[in-house]
């Protein structure tokens, strides 16, 4: 097994960037405290308060994987909070070089 580094970027819907913040920082929370979680942390653009970036680090893709499939709090998001975002702008599964 090999970490996976991961970089996300949402955008939030006009009007929504509040509500978009609030849906997010339970999916952080419970992200951090599941297995094969290194980081897990969400930023947001200074100059563009709509766009958020996830920084996250996993032990595995699998944990990742398990995480992304799984995860009770992501389903949650999925059903509930996903509406409130306008578009996934990138994400990059990253591996480290050195």
């Amino acid at each position: 097994m090999s970490e996976l580094f991961m970089v996300v970027s949402l955008h939030a819907k006009p009007g929504k960037e509040d509500t978009l913040r609030h849906d997010l920082i339970p999916v952080v929370e419970h992200s951090r405290t599941e297995e094969g979680n290194i980081r897990y942390e969400l930023f947001v653009d200074q100059s563009d308060p709509g766009r958020f970036v996830f920084v996250e680090h996993w032990a595995s893709a699998e944990a990742q994987h398990k995480h992304d499939t799984q995860g009770t709090h992501i389903q949650e998001f999925n059903t509930h909070g996903v509406h409130n975002v306008q578009q996934v702008e990138f994400m990059h599964m990253l591996s480290r070089v050195v």
